[in-house]
């Protein structure tokens, strides 16, 4: 247990030291150097900072037990994401980028009016707390307890470990946000993504190599002959994701994800320049293609050791193959690797929610000429708020009954659906006005949570996404029409008559290499 405790705090103190050297000479009292981290993040930085914001214990955790439960067919949340990063680094960055945005509700007002703001940036910031952060913390404390074994170290029941191990998680997580900023994120998660890259590997190849008894390739070959039926990516209609889910809503949830997701697109805004955005962007889509050798394989494997004995809890079976294939000696590694992750989508998500409220509510509503000094200054206060609510609020995904990675997609079309809706209204059809926009908001809001969590409609939450998208733009496109005198803002088409930024010159190249790759995977594995 000593190599355990070695491992963890060195690696985690590395991090920190690390972070702390390069914030040493940086400006963070300034709206621009906090929430923007200076407009100074590079092409792998950028990279390493998205990754680790989308990669946390809800994929570690959550993505393994779907793909243990359900078969590789949960890949496709992964691997489309490349095609979704190509299709927003050509099409959509940089429009936003042209723009000068800080946050995705800013060219909300620019496109429609300034309600239509304030609206999308509470809904944001509503689902930050309610969905995203307390899975990540929860799923984190799952993974830390799995390893430390704290209630039996010192004598408390499971439960009120899980709940200590989410306060502490959450608290070291809001230090990074509140004091350095988006820099000290995006620094620290450089740093913690090669960690997770590393880490993540190291469980997929030892346990292969143990099960083909030397040779990887072996073991392969062994968990495929063992369960040839969970190999299958073409998932049928009654499974967990059925492939047609490709062709409605699941691209449409994957283009807002990582083309409109404040989140993620922050790391974006604070680029140098267009091409290093791109760049960023491209290389985030070559990794998206190699992490199910760490979030869905590792799953499947799983299923090798454990048969169908967890299938109730599937939210066990990566803690538990983890604690049955690694010697003890890499425990506080991981757990620091684990942890890491935690931190880097605890710290991303709760940097862009402070960003949304101070730029669109603050700002916006109650200080229309906040210092940039008064702005970051609040920022650091909301980002406290924001962190004690979501800490509150952790404890209760242990109810989560179809495992934490399903229900954070279903939580997430009540928001996502409705604002990516009106967000390509706005980017691509002039002839949608403010009145248009909110009406499709409000329908896509209420349609969802009734089709969903109300009526319980027998039809896949992902095709819901897909219906209520189109349905969205019907109701834009009929209220545009019938309220023809509601003027959208003139500041976006100003902005839009600007001169582009330079694009990079290998964007197409690289564009089409990583979509040909997406397609070759699911012709080999179909």
């Amino acid at each position: 247990m000593l190599y355990s405790y070695l491992g963890f705090f060195g690696f985690t103190l590395l991090v920190l030291f690390y972070t702390s050297y390069k914030l040493r000479k940086h400006k963070l009292d300034t709206s621009n150097g906090y929430f923007l981290a200076g407009k100074s993040l590079s092409a792998p930085v950028i990279a390493g900072s998205m990754l680790l914001t989308n990669i946390s214990t809800e994929h570690l955790i959550g993505m393994n037990g779907s793909s243990y439960k359900n078969g590789i067919i949960v890949i496709a949340w992964e691997v489309t994401s490349a095609i979704a990063l190509v299709i927003a680094a050509i099409y959509i960055i940089p429009r936003f980028m042209k723009m000068k945005l800080t946050t995705i509700p800013e060219f909300l007002e620019k496109r429609f009016d300034s309600s239509i703001r304030s609206i999308v940036a509470f809904l944001l910031m509503s689902s930050f707390v309610v969905t995203l952060l307390p899975i990540v913390l929860y799923s984190g404390a799952i993974n830390i307890e799995s390893i430390f074994d704290f209630s039996t170290v010192f004598s408390i029941s499971k439960e009120q470990s899980l709940v200590f191990s989410v306060l502490a998680i959450g608290i070291i997580g809001s230090v990074y946000a509140i004091f350095g900023g988006l820099r000290a994120v995006a620094y620290s998660d450089s740093l913690n993504g090669i960690g997770l890259m590393i880490g993540g590997l190291l469980v997929t190849a030892i346990a292969l190599y143990q099960i083909g008894k030397g040779n990887i390739f072996d073991g392969v070959s062994a968990i495929y002959n063992f369960a040839p039926k969970k190999f299958d990516i073409i998932g049928s209609e009654d499974s967990a994701l059925p492939f047609s889910t490709l062709f409605t809503g699941l691209m449409i949830n994957q283009i807002y994800f990582w083309g409109m997701n404040q989140t993620i697109v922050q790391r974006v805004f604070g680029a140098k320049d267009l091409v290093e955005a791109q760049k960023g962007l491209i290389i985030t889509g070559a990794f998206k293609l190699v992490m199910p050798l760490i979030i869905v394989l590792p799953g499947l494997i799983g299923f090798y050791y454990f048969q169908d004995q967890y299938y109730d809890k599937p939210d066990l079976i990566y803690p538990l193959l983890i604690k049955k294939i690694l010697p003890s000696y890499l425990y506080g590694f991981f757990a620091a690797v684990i942890l890491g992750a935690v931190l880097s989508t605890f710290n991303n998500v709760l940097n862009s929610a402070s960003t949304i409220f101070c730029m669109d509510i603050y700002k916006k509503t109650f200080d229309k000429n906040a210092t940039d000094e008064k702005l970051a200054y609040y920022g650091k206060i909301s980002s406290i708020v924001l962190a004690v609510l979501s800490i509150s609020v952790a404890p209760l995904m242990a109810y989560a009954p179809s495992g934490l990675y399903i229900l954070l997609q279903e939580l997430n079309g009540i928001f996502f659906i409705p604002i990516s809706s009106i967000i390509v209204a706005g980017l691509f059809f002039k002839q949608i006005n403010a009145a248009g926009a909110k009406a499709g908001l409000f329908f896509g809001f209420v349609f969802y949570i009734l089709t969903s969590f109300v009526f319980k409609i027998n039809i896949h939450f992902v095709h819901l996404w897909g219906i209520e998208f189109v349905l969205n733009f019907i109701i834009m496109f009929l209220v545009s029409k019938i309220y023809v005198h509601s003027k959208s803002n003139t500041q976006y088409e100003e902005d839009q008559s600007k001169i582009y930024e330079k694009s990079w010159s290998g964007m197409n190249l690289a564009g089409s290499i990583l979509i040909f790759l997406t397609v070759l995977i699911y012709i080999v594995l179909s």
